[in-house]
């Protein structure tokens, strides 16, 4: 593999043993990016001179006896929604197309401790909400894998920038697939962690905001073991709350995937997904179980699917929409109103997540305590769930409005947010998942699965994308980016 698709931890490893140095890295992922990002445009804000001179003061370190950290000089790129001190943070909203950045926020600061440097951000779609990445400020990105479809959202251009070799690491967000969607749909590792355990603080609009429920932060990588490397810098409270607390993430537990138990939920009918995926999922359990692990397909956490997902859509909109007008907020309550009270349709559901009083979201938050027991419970039987993320590989370049657009699945028009359903069950439940990548399609388009665990066991899901590599495969080079 070329030097600039090895994972960050050989990179890193490879400017410590003086094999590479830490500015000819930076300035080979400089050029490749002038040269080939045009026709991609996944690295949308340029902090090029910076980025050598930190390169530079990198190598004088390390000639001097001196180690910055685990990422000691290494170069990387960030999702345009991270505060980079001196450098516009505006989530693709023309409303804040000034936005400068006064301080680092805090996964910044923490890549940074631990020794990297930053050579730009990458796109996002407007306000992080979509499966693509395309705004008014920035444009479209592409898929590495074919330029006409998506690399997914919001992280998507987190994940062209990885796939095609224009990066060594970087850091998304997730409170519906963000992470996990562009992993899938460019072949390479994202991680949703547990929520809670990675600070929100500098990937906001506007500072001093609390982290918002279902939202998390997290690494994607072309490796498991980029993404461990990743969470250990990224995790652990944020300085006020360091007072009274630590994270301490259990092990994984585990030493050969012959060890583990291990469930396979391949499709649903609430969410169904192409036959091609599903048969992945399958062919993975059955993987699994030639290696000596117990496998089964039809075991499932004792709650309902189709609840479960309409409680998820409702407190994501109350998420997605605390910031609306009030103006908006009566005309949608307005709606509700004329809704009938037994209609659980997707598009009623999200109205009314969008004007939920605090006291049904009370409500609906011990409804999903419920779920997030049931799935407690689940996992003390089983070990990992392996599961699709998206319906289908990544789709075409679609900007209609959000109601116009649908997505084929099995030769079936589908709802646009159906698919929503694998990723929105685990965020609900503030769980652990790692994409990890499984190798094409029939297409030649990448086919990710999530590998789901207990709430804390990060390091498990992570662990078991690292071992399943050996068997299926691990990080793929597009070939028009090899």
């Amino acid at each position: 593999m070329e030097l600039y698709h090895l994972s960050a931890t050989e990179l890193a490893n490879k400017i410590k043993n003086k094999e590479i140095s830490s500015k000819e890295l930076t300035q080979l992922y400089i050029d490749r990016i002038e040269k080939m990002d045009a026709e991609i445009n996944a690295v949308v804000v340029k902090m090029f001179d910076r980025a050598l001179e930190d390169a530079d003061k990198a190598d004088m370190a390390l000639s001097n006896g001196e180690d910055f950290g685990p990422l000691h000089g290494l170069p990387m790129t960030i999702k345009e929604s991270y505060a980079i001190e001196g450098h516009k943070t505006t989530w693709g909203n023309e409303a804040f197309k000034e936005n400068m950045a006064a301080a680092d926020g805090l996964a910044v600061q923490r890549f940074r401790q631990a020794g990297a440097h930053f050579m730009g951000k990458t796109n996002v779609p407007l306000d992080l909400s979509d499966f693509q990445s395309f705004n008014a400020i920035y444009g479209t990105t592409g898929n590495p894998w074919d330029l006409e479809r998506g690399p997914g959202g919001s992280s998507g251009g987190s994940a062209a920038a990885l796939a095609a070799g224009f990066t060594s690491l970087e850091a998304g967000s997730d409170i519906g697939g963000s992470i996990r969607n562009p992993a899938h749909y460019c072949g390479v590792y994202g991680h949703k962690p547990t929520y809670g355990i990675i600070p929100m603080t500098g990937h906001e609009l506007m500072s001093n905001v609390p982290d918002a429920d279902l939202a998390v932060c997290g690494p994607l990588a072309r490796s498991a073991e980029d993404l461990r490397q990743a969470l250990d810098i990224m995790a652990g409270p944020a300085e006020r709350e360091a007072t009274g607390w630590k994270l301490d993430l259990p092990e994984p537990g585990f030493k050969n995937l012959k060890d583990l138990k291990v469930a396979v939920w391949a499709t649903d009918e609430m969410a169904p997904v192409a036959h091609e995926i599903e048969e992945r999922a399958n062919n993975v359990g059955e993987t699994l179980a030639k290696l000596g692990a117990t496998v089964s397909f039809d075991a499932r956490p004792n709650l309902n699917p189709e609840a479960s997902f309409g409680n998820y859509q409702l407190l994501l909109q109350s998420v997605m929409s605390a910031a609306l007008p009030s103006n908006e907020r009566e005309k949608i309550q307005k709606l509700v109103n004329e809704l009938d009270p037994s209609d659980t349709s997707s598009d009623a559901m999200n109205l009314r997540g969008v004007v939920i009083s605090h006291a049904d979201w009370i409500s609906s938050n011990f409804q999903r305590e419920k779920q997030k027991i049931a799935w407690k419970e689940f996992f003390k039987e089983w070990d990992i769930l392996i599961c699709p993320q998206m319906a289908t590989p990544a789709f075409e370049h679609d900007h209609r409005p959000f109601g116009e657009r649908t997505i084929m699945v099995n030769n079936q028009e589908q709802p646009y947010f159906q698919q929503v359903f694998w990723a929105g069950m685990i965020v609900n439940a503030y769980l652990p998942s790692t994409v990890f990548p499984t190798g094409p399609s029939s297409d030649g388009l990448p086919i990710g699965l999530q590998a789901v665990g207990d709430a804390y066991q990060d390091y498990k899901t992570i662990e078991f994308s690292k071992l399943i590599a050996d068997e299926i495969g691990g990080f793929v080079a597009p070939p028009n980016y090899a």
